[in-house]
């Protein structure tokens, strides 16, 4: 897992490379410099806050792209693997079910087999079995949320510490100064504020794939408790429970 997300890292690293590159491209070519204008804002901005918010869009996109890979993976036709499993167990192929449900990827096909194997000791034994191991599956679908949370939390941090301390060292040039006229204070609160921006801005994209995560996780949920329920049923139907 860890070197999944070194890779998915270094992905991103390489597609925001790439995609400054063709920005830089498409700014040159046309007149309207809007990447060039973000660009510039973003240097004018204070490179130590900055460059912190940049890490933390960086970290944040490469662990919601390793979730939404795993979630995808994760996500099964239940309904066709209950029916798979119906067909093995009206033949009385106990063993041949819980092979499909080994065989087939996913948390709902892991909760099913882990079901399938407690067929011996009654219904009561499966409901416990799928009540336990539906909880472990929970956590390893929840698995790195926490950081995607916490990315979203500081990007914004970040941008308020940068301005507040920008703010201080234009209060600190006006009395340096001795004048509190516009030109004086303007250009540090204006890069002071930029911090914010572009840490409210992190926080929005991570924010939106958080949400599509936590929707993804949801659905895959209930399909997992439906299918359990479903397979208890089954067994039953089959005469599985004696």
């Amino acid at each position: 897992m860890r070197k999944f997300i070194a890779l998915s890292v270094v992905f991103v690293l390489f597609a925001c490379f790439g995609a400054t590159e063709i920005l830089a491209q498409a700014a040159e070519e046309t007149s309207s410099g809007g990447f060039q204008m973000l660009k510039e804002k973003f240097i004018e901005g204070d490179w130590k806050f900055m460059s912190t918010v940049l890490v933390c869009l960086i970290l944040g996109l490469a662990f919601c792209i390793e979730r939404i890979i795993t979630l995808n993976i994760a996500t099964a036709n239940t309904d066709k693997l209950l029916g798979r499993i119906d067909e093995r167990l009206a033949d009385g192929d106990l063993e041949g079910a819980k092979e499909v449900a080994r065989s087939t990827p996913g948390p709902a096909a892991s909760v099913l087999h882990e079901g399938l194997r407690n067929a011996s000791g009654g219904p009561d034994a499966v409901e416990k079995a799928i009540v336990s191991y539906g909880s472990v599956q929970m956590g390893l679908l929840e698995k790195g949320l926490v950081w995607i949370s916490l990315f979203i939390a500081i990007a914004p941090m970040l941008g308020f510490m940068g301005t507040v301390i920008g703010m201080i060292k234009a209060f600190d040039r006006i009395e340096a100064v001795g004048d509190l006229s516009p030109s004086v204070v303007a250009g540090g609160i204006k890069v002071a504020l930029l911090t914010t921006v572009f840490g409210l801005i992190v926080a929005i994209i991570l924010q939106i794939f958080y949400n599509y995560i936590v929707n993804k996780i949801d659905g895959i949920v209930n399909r997992m408790e439906d299918a359990s329920i479903g397979l208890v049923d089954v067994m039953a139907k089959n005469g599985i429970f004696k």
